[in-house]
């Protein structure tokens, strides 16, 4: 969850109401956690050996599930991204206990004071993690990435990786990593602009405690080594839906552009933030001149992740080419199997594939459930997330009831006009009639409810009857 961070834990009887509301599970059956156990026994026994290569992690620092390592070595003109991935298929076997429990569960949640995983933690922080500590199974896929940024699979392998280093977004140094990096990353993001990508990565938000006793928002941007270790993931599932794509079948992440609605109401909100955005600029321009250390940008970055309409999965269908309008490209989800359900499948896949093998039936059916279980699991996430967010916004307020705020009319419901504080980054709804969208407001801030996590504001500047 990038949205909101509570490292002081200011939030902890919200967040517990927010996790028996939407029943976020707190531990697994006992049966699941002696399922993993059983399955942390297993010894890999189809793998190459690759413990000589230097593989290495980069993460928060606190993170102990994790998915992929990667080592870079150069091909001629190209690089060779060989990146490990968590093999997670190896510890759990189709219709096993931890794999229904993983049905049910379809994603990680994730709360600022901790997480629900998919995986139990034997698995997920232990014998199926990266770590440092000892040799793992992983997938390795060797993507080749081309002086232009263009990408494909050269080889996928079962492999036993074993990091060198777990290195932190937040201390991690050039030379830490291994030589090429810069300039893989660098590769990939200028293929990304060429294409028209229209990736947002909004800061994270983090609560904090005025002087005064109250709460505040305060961005976080992302730091230069996320953006740069983000490319890899990106890179590698690009090269695997092309891969899946070429050889009909797979499961991709697919996502439309904003609306005209949604940019329209984008324009309405850049107007609250009182940023200059020109009506012959298209969205995904517009968003490339923002700066995430700006709290108005950084603002409308996050105005912008939610204003998409959301990205779903599909499975391959003959004559349809799947899109992600924000990767401009055809796109799928393999990098992430201890967080998302569909990537172990996608790996299994692409395991296949690349090896002249075929698609186990198994995974195959796997593909036409996806959809529907990760929709749902998406979902819900999404719901703990806003719920999150509402918490955060309506303690920032709470106590400061009676003030007046500008704002503007973003676009209108049945329930009233949707307004962005101007100098906030909080949406509210209010009963005002007789606005359109675009018109500046001035409201009353009447109740904040950090209990429901519900705002109440009234327009103070309505014209006389």
């Amino acid at each position: 969850m990038r949205a909101i961070r509570d490292p002081d834990r200011l939030l902890g009887e919200g967040l517990a109401a927010i996790r028996a509301q939407f029943r976020v599970p707190d531990s697994f059956p006992p049966d699941v956690l002696a399922a993993a156990e059983r399955a942390a026994r297993r010894v890999p026994t189809d793998h190459a050996d690759w413990t000589g290569r230097n593989f290495v992690t980069l993460d928060p620092a606190s993170a102990t599930d994790l998915d992929q390592a990667f080592a870079i070595e150069r091909s001629g003109a190209d690089f060779l991204l060989h990146y490990a991935i968590a093999d997670v298929a190896w510890f759990v076997g189709d219709d096993d206990p931890v794999d229904q429990e993983a049905w049910r569960r379809g994603v990680t949640t994730y709360l600022p004071d901790g997480k629900a995983g998919l995986y139990p933690p034997v698995l997920a922080e232990g014998v199926a993690s990266l770590l440092p500590d000892g040799p793992r199974p992983a997938v390795v896929f060797t993507t080749r990435i081309a002086p232009d940024g263009a990408v494909r699979i050269d080889a996928i392998t079962r492999a036993i990786v074993q990091s060198r280093a777990k290195l932190a977004y937040d201390s991690v140094r050039d030379k830490d990593l291994p030589d090429g990096f810069a300039d893989v990353t660098a590769r990939i993001a200028a293929a990304e602009q060429r294409r028209g990508a229209a990736r947002v990565d909004p800061p994270e938000q983090e609560v904090e405690r005025t002087a005064q006793g109250r709460y505040a928002l305060r961005f976080r941007p992302m730091l230069p080594s996320e953006t740069r270790n983000a490319a890899l993931s990106l890179a590698t599932n690009m090269a695997v839906a092309d891969l899946l794509h070429s050889h009909a079948t797979g499961l991709f992440r697919v996502m439309a552009a904003p609306d005209a609605f949604a940019v329209a109401r984008l324009r309405q909100t850049a107007r609250a933030f009182a940023l200059t955005w020109d009506d012959a600029m298209p969205l995904e321009q517009f968003e490339r001149t923002l700066d995430p250390a700006s709290p108005r940008d950084a603002a409308f970055m996050l105005a912008i992740r939610r204003a998409g309409q959301g990205a779903s999965y599909e499975p391959w269908q003959p004559g349809v080419v799947p899109w992600h309008a924000a990767m401009a490209a055809t796109y799928a989800h393999a990098t992430a199997p201890l967080r998302r359900l569909a990537d172990r499948y996608v790996i299994r896949a692409a395991l296949a594939v690349a090896n002249g093998q075929p698609v186990p039936d198994a995974v195959n059916a796997a593909f036409a459930r996806l959809p529907s279980v990760m929709g749902k699991a998406d979902a819900r996430a999404g719901q703990v997330e806003r719920a999150v967010i509402d918490l955060a916004e309506t303690a920032m307020l709470a106590g400061r009831e009676g003030e007046h705020f500008s704002a503007v009319v973003t676009d209108l419901g049945e329930t009233g006009a949707r307004i962005q504080l101007c100098d906030l980054p909080v949406v509210a709804r209010t009963p005002a009639t007789g606005v359109v969208p675009g018109m500046p407001l001035q409201v009353r801030l009447d109740a904040a409810d950090p209990i429901r996590r519900t705002l109440a504001f009234s327009r103070i500047d309505a014209p006389p009857a």
